[in-house]
């Protein structure tokens, strides 16, 4: 039996929240939003770049954001001791372009969970809370949560594009 992505329902959130709850609400908005857009496509749609001359697919955000989400909120937040998924120094671009399509309710799954990591690791915690990030210096959970926010909004941006390419679906 070939895998789907399943349906996903978005969460509404305050529009007026302290900016704690706000900032959350927002990235959640946003992830949900990036798994909507793959809903109902198999893993051979999902490995699909329709872009002439790009290798941008719904896979390829999929496990890119996958390795944001370690690299933000587990690496260097909490400075958790896990190795990067997918790129290396070498393959930078390894997340977009090792792509299999049968292992495409995988690497659902590893954004799955490391969207739920990623909460774990900043639930609770400051907004305020400084930490070092290599090459950055010192850095808030505050620009981690607008640089997440700026991430998946950029992405499903590029989402909407290639939904529309893979199955011409378009819309939110």
């Amino acid at each position: 039996m070939t895998w789907t992505a399943p349906e996903v329902t978005r969460p509404e959130g305050s529009l007026v929240a302290p900016e704690a709850e706000l900032l959350r609400g927002l990235l959640d908005w946003h992830r949900s939003t990036l798994l909507h857009k793959c809903a109902g496509l198999t893993g051979e749609q999902l490995a699909v770049a329709p872009v002439p001359g790009s290798n941008l697919s719904l896979l390829g955000l999929v496990r890119h954001l996958a390795k944001v989400e370690r690299i933000w909120f587990r690496q260097h937040f909490r400075g958790e001791d896990v190795p990067k998924l997918y790129s290396t120094p070498e393959r930078p671009d390894a997340d977009f372009e090792d792509l299999d399509p049968a292992r495409a309710e995988a690497d659902y799954a590893r954004l799955l969970e490391e969207q739920e990591l990623a909460r774990q690791a900043s639930a609770g915690a400051s907004l305020d809370t400084t930490f070092e990030v290599p090459n950055w210096g010192a850095v808030s959970l505050r620009l981690v949560f607008n640089h997440m926010i700026g991430e998946y909004a950029r992405h499903n941006g590029h989402a909407d594009l290639i939904r529309q390419g893979v199955d011409g679906v378009t819309g939110a």
